[in-house]
């Protein structure tokens, strides 16, 4: 017999602490300002935060006895979520761009190239430089070489070279990091 879909069904919220009722150590360490940890049964110490009108969190469950405050459970959520957004906001992400020559790569098109190479360094974003051989190029693996550590002598101002030079299967990889301002 087939049962009937539910419409709606309510998302179970993943439990970061346990609260209240939900501590089953008979004895914890309670922490709270100003005074010395004191390790006390878990009935006091739910009366105790039943008489100030907030709630018993466990802070950390595998210490033992397991360590436990008295505060506020709905606004230690706020402040806990507020620090982790502050905390990715400043993280910095690495953005890596490439640039591809050919092994018979004319000045003019070495020195287009290396504009934009300039450019992405001065924006904050890794480089990497490669040479494709593509078919008999392989043959001139000398050229392709020199033509990457032209590009990083040309860039020394504005970037440093993480990776020298080398050879992939069919390319020549180098990276270069932005210089620290």
């Amino acid at each position: 017999m087939r049962r009937p879909k539910k419409k709606f069904q309510r998302r179970e919220e993943k439990i970061l602490h346990r609260i209240n009722e939900k501590i089953y150590a008979k004895e914890i360490r309670l922490v709270m300002e100003g005074k010395e940890p004191e390790v006390m049964s878990t009935a006091q110490a739910l009366r105790m935060a039943e008489d100030e009108g907030l709630d018993l969190v466990e802070i950390s469950p595998k210490a033992d006895p397991p360590v436990c405050k008295i505060l506020d459970y709905k606004k230690f959520l706020y402040n806990q979520k507020k620090k982790q957004k502050e905390l990715k906001a400043k993280q910095s992400k690495v953005v890596q761009k490439e640039i591809r020559f050919g092994p018979n790569t004319d000045d003019h098109d070495f020195n287009f190239k290396l504009a934009h190479a300039r450019k992405f360094l001065e924006e904050g974003s890794k480089l990497k430089a490669y040479v494709f051989f593509k078919g008999r190029t392989i043959v001139f693996k000398d050229r392709g070489e020199i033509l990457l550590l032209r590009l990083a002598q040309e860039l020394a101002d504005v970037g440093v070279v993480e990776q020298l030079p080398r050879m992939e299967g069919k390319k020549m990889n180098m990276i270069i990091n932005p210089k620290k301002k």
